[in-house]
């Protein structure tokens, strides 16, 4: 790696690692729409509620991506930026140009696969709008469907129970 493309990986992180903090400390949180909660529709609570949840997630995103950043910049400092954490092999230019935050080579690299625990829901549902569901099983109607459902609970109170 020569001494230009360095300064400029390193020129690109500072740049990246401003703009993060600068975010952080000057970026307003929504504010709710109302000035009580008391008759609000759901809808509304849901889309303040949307709102806040997605400005957190972005926060949280930029925390770790300002760290990865922070780790990278003491590297350099350090003298090991380029060279792999794990095998000390030198990372290949490419991937730091692409990935200017990595500090170990692609055989090194954290395993950050998707989880593999996904809803039941899904074993069912398909994409297909020709054919959303993949049960094999015909679906029968009958006319006590709902009493041989209402048998597993339902939010009646037992007042509300037909017997």
């Amino acid at each position: 790696m020569t001494n230009q493309n360095f300064q400029s990986l390193k020129n690109q992180m500072v740049k990246e690692l401003f703009v993060l903090q600068e975010r952080k400390y000057t970026h307003e949180l929504p504010e709710s729409t109302e000035l009580s909660n008391y008759d609000n529709h759901p809808a509304d609570k849901a889309t303040d509620l949307t709102d806040q949840v997605t400005e957190m997630a972005i926060e949280d995103h930029n925390d770790v991506e300002m760290e990865k950043l922070q780790a990278a910049l003491h590297a350099i400092d350090d003298g090991t930026y380029g060279k792999c954490s794990e095998c000390g092999e030198d990372i290949p230019f490419g991937r730091l140009e692409v990935m200017p935050t990595a500090l170990t080579c692609v055989e090194h690299a954290p395993d950050d696969k998707l989880p593999t625990d996904r809803p039941v829901e899904e074993e069912v549902l398909n994409a297909s709008t020709a054919q959303p569901v993949n049960d094999t099983r015909a679906i029968v109607d009958y006319e006590d469907s709902f009493l041989e459902v209402e048998s597993f609970g339902s939010s009646d109170s037992p007042g509300d129970q037909i017997e």
